[in-house]
């Protein structure tokens, strides 16, 4: 979602700045800005913002020929207030201060009465706007001139969640930060310091970071820089030399990110299961040796995708462990009365470790007294894995497209071996079981490009969805999941109405719905719920429906008047569900394609959802 990209230096930070929300583009934005101290004798803050790409921001930059040593820069996922110039970061005050923002400011308004009975005048729709004149009215007050001062006094007043970066007109070669909810770290150059809300947009400038606690202020400065905790008082946060690839993540053959990452998922499972000769608990971690054997339930928490991976590993984990496992919202589950169990084992899954929703249903878990939590996710370097015990992650490798492909077929990978590991540790799984595990496991992306072999044919499907405005996908068992997940994809980026049910459900009421300007895709493996699927799928055919059926090859199925049907490998059991979820990325991606939407980035969503 929103990014934040800081710098101080003695070289021109202007490109820096730019290059820093370039990277950051993937997570979606609706604007962008940034704001510079001008190195004349009598320094003035330049402001840049646009409603277009960032590389609009950059032209306008060049144009300018904007040079400046001291400077902050942000991209916007508008929350309040549309996505306007006026209302994009930086925000100014007194011509003085300039501050970016992430996250929410709750009391923004008794903030912004407060601010107007001293004369503040507002010229946004932002909760932002508040942070700029609080530090402004703090640093010509009780701030004493003092910009770190200022802006520790202000954020004393704010209730919400922030990660900010402030510069000001009096103190040039200085940037603070502060974060309360949402990610920041510092960047350790030589002669340069940064702050940046994601390490990847420091890649061009350095590896080097610290990341911020929970209340933490950064005093950034050319040549040094200083944290403070909460209380004020001088702290040390350990230096993390981050791996990544500094080169921008490029298109290579690939029409879209999201057609390039579904291809990728062969490499990607490959990747987050390699080495794995044996189940044991040391895949989760030093700790999990001693953590695991004591759990006797699990609890999820998810968003979105990541929620939809989750519910197919439940159904692993009661299959093969015997344990009850609930897998809840995470945006709904701090918000309603729970009972905490202390032998639960609390699982967090996310594709960037900074899903706000998600990271406050972790602190909610752990205020309640559950004690044993893991996390599995993409981003070593994220909030969520500093805040578990245990940790997985997937390999799945950067991931461009908002609308997340490989992240859930990785996800669904390390869900199946954290259920073949609880079995384990219960005595449910055999020797030979294991060893028939791991082999299927060694299989799936082999099966994974069978599937992706399937593309010309999902393009022949998407030339007849992309005519519909409406859809419903069907699943039994582990594949209702998957059907909510095709829904989403095709929702997500054609802006096509799709909704998912459980095929024996049809009858309870979507029946309704079906007529031949509505499509119905079928997930169709070869197990134990087969038969009762087909004859969901009569109840179609007999109301005019249309079905798409993608079936496994031994499904013993059969095209016909209004049957369309696909075949993928033979059914690989329990492990099905991350195979037929790939046609069903295809198919909303070429549907996407066929309707001219930007599929990279649809409209009103974010990689990163960083706010509540």
């Amino acid at each position: 979602m929103c990014g934040i990209v800081g710098a101080t230096s003695d070289r021109n930070v202007v490109p820096i700045l730019i290059e820093g929300v370039r990277r950051l583009e993937y997570r979606g934005y609706d604007s962008t800005g940034l704001a510079v101290v001008d190195g004349g004798d009598t320094p003035v803050l330049e402001r840049l913002v646009s409603t277009a790409r960032v590389a609009d921001l950059a032209a306008q930059a060049e144009s300018m020929h904007l040079e400046a040593f001291t400077g902050i820069s942000h991209t916007r996922w508008a929350t309040h207030g549309a996505p306007t110039p006026d209302n994009a970061h930086p925000h100014l005050s007194g011509g003085e201060v300039a501050v970016v923002h992430n996250g929410i400011i709750e009391n923004y308004e008794e903030l912004r009465d407060s601010l107007k009975a001293r004369g503040y005048v507002f010229r946004t729709q932002t909760d932002t706007e508040v942070i700029a004149h609080l530090i402004h009215a703090c640093w010509h007050g009780e701030g004493g001139g003092d910009l770190l001062v200022a802006v520790q006094r202000a954020i004393a007043e704010f209730k919400g969640a922030y990660a900010i970066a402030v510069i000001s007109t009096r103190e040039r070669g200085r940037v603070v930060g502060a974060r309360q909810g949402s990610p920041l770290l510092v960047g350790i150059g030589d002669h340069d310091h940064f702050l940046a809300s994601d390490a990847s947009a420091l890649m061009s400038v350095t590896r080097r970071v610290a990341y911020l606690e929970e209340g933490d202020v950064a005093d950034v400065r050319r040549d040094a820089y200083a944290i403070y905790d909460a209380a004020g008082k001088p702290v040390e946060r350990s230096i993390i030399d981050v791996e990544g690839n500094s080169d921008a993540v490029e298109l290579g053959p690939y029409r879209h990110f999201m057609q390039k990452e579904i291809f990728e998922q062969p490499r990607a499972v490959a990747d987050t299961l390699e080495d794995i000769a044996t189940i044991t608990p040391s895949l989760f971690g030093p700790k999990a040796a001693t953590i695991l054997p004591e759990v006797d339930s699990v609890l999820i928490l998810a968003c979105g995708t990541s929620y939809y991976s989750s519910l197919v590993a439940k159904q692993w984990i009661e299959t093969l462990a015997k344990i009850p496992c609930t897998v809840e919202i995470a945006s709904e589950y701090r918000y309603r009365d729970s009972v905490p169990h202390e032998k639960a084992l609390v699982v967090v899954v996310s594709q960037s470790g900074e899903t706000a929703d998600t990271m406050a249903a972790l602190k909610h878990a752990k205020a309640l007294g559950h004690r044993h939590t893991l996390a599995i996710c993409n981003v070593a370097t994220s909030s969520m894995v500093r805040q578990t015990e245990m940790v997985f992650l997937t390999r799945a490798g950067a991931e461009v497209g908002v609308a997340s492909t490989k992240a859930f077929t990785t996800q669904l990978a390390a869900q199946f071996l954290l259920a073949l590991t609880l079995a384990k540790l219960r005595g449910r799984l055999s020797a030979e079981d294991e060893d028939k595990a791991i082999d299927a496991l060694r299989h799936i992306p082999a099966a994974i490009r069978g599937a992706l072999a399937l593309e010309p044919h999902l393009i022949g499907w998407a030339q007849q969805f992309a005519k519909k405005q409406h859809a419903l996908f069907l699943g039994r068992g582990l594949h209702y999941p998957i059907a909510l997940e095709g829904a989403l994809k095709l929702k997500e980026i054609s802006y096509i109405h799709a909704e998912a049910y459980p095929a024996g459900e049809l009858k309870h009421g979507p029946l309704a719905l079906v007529d031949a300007d509505m499509p119905v895709v079928a997930i169709a493996p070869n197990d134990a719920l087969l038969e009762k699927l087909k004859s969901n799928l009569q109840e179609v055919r007999a109301r005019g429906g249309e079905l798409y059926v993608v079936a496994d090859l031994d499904s013993h199925l059969t095209a016909g008047d209004g049957i369309h049907l696909i075949r993928v490998a033979e059914h690989r059991g329990l492990l099905s569900p991350i195979v037929h979820v790939v046609p069903l990325q295809l198919l909303a991606y070429h549907t996407a394609v066929l309707r001219g939407t930007d599929v990279d980035k649809p409209r009103n969503l974010a990689k990163s959802v960083t706010v509540e």
